[in-house]
């Protein structure tokens, strides 16, 4: 019952949606109409710029780490781990906005760096080097966290947090599926290069 209840409110905490409540109340604009559509960091980044874009990043983040905390003090590292998950899909699929969020990574970089700061931080430091040298955000976003995944298996954590880290690589990639094809076929739009606001 306790991991049903950290669950929810985890997953309750994601579904508070930085970019949708911050342009709907600074910029009275819905972003998901916007650039990539997508409801997130990078694409306020992408449609409104770096200032706009910095509290938003760092608010989710802090969603992050609040969840897994909180996942934590009830529950230990399994609650932990859980309330990871489920505040990654509260941010992906908020029930208040018809399950049209964002794509989790600035959350998930909190809920990692929360769980296992030491391969946490190497593997953004991997992903922030994909972004510099590449200037394709979801590519070093995908890389982050694969390489999250990958560390835990290199530097083995208990079962339970290697399969965690799949996990949370998996709901990464998945929600960057739009992303690979545009990688592809050599559309994606690269990081500064901004969006119109009509």
């Amino acid at each position: 019952m306790k991991f049903v209840l950290v669950a929810v409110l985890a997953y309750l905490i994601g579904c508070i949606n930085n970019a949708y409540i911050f342009t709907k109340y600074t910029r009275n604009i819905d972003i998901r109409n916007y650039g990539s559509g997508n409801a997130g960091a990078t694409n306020v980044l992408r449609v409104l710029g770096p200032k706009a874009a910095a509290p938003v990043f760092v608010l989710d983040v802090l969603k992050g780490v609040v969840a897994v905390l909180l996942g934590k003090y009830f529950i230990g590292m399994p609650g932990a781990l859980v309330a990871g998950i489920a505040v990654v899909c509260g941010h992906n699929w908020p029930i208040f906005l018809k399950f049209r969020g964002g794509k989790g990574v600035a959350t998930s970089v909190g809920v990692v760096m929360t769980i296992n700061p030491l391969l946490g931080l190497i593997a953004l430091a991997i992903g922030v080097a994909v972004i510099a040298i590449t200037r394709y955000v979801s590519l070093g976003s995908m890389t982050g966290a694969i390489t999250f995944a990958l560390l835990n298996i290199f530097f083995p954590n208990s079962v339970q947090v290697l399969t965690f880290a799949i996990v949370l690589a998996l709901l990464v990639i998945f929600q960057h599926r739009s992303n690979i094809k545009r990688l592809i076929n050599g559309t994606e739009s690269k990081i500064g290069q901004r969006a119109q606001i009509k």
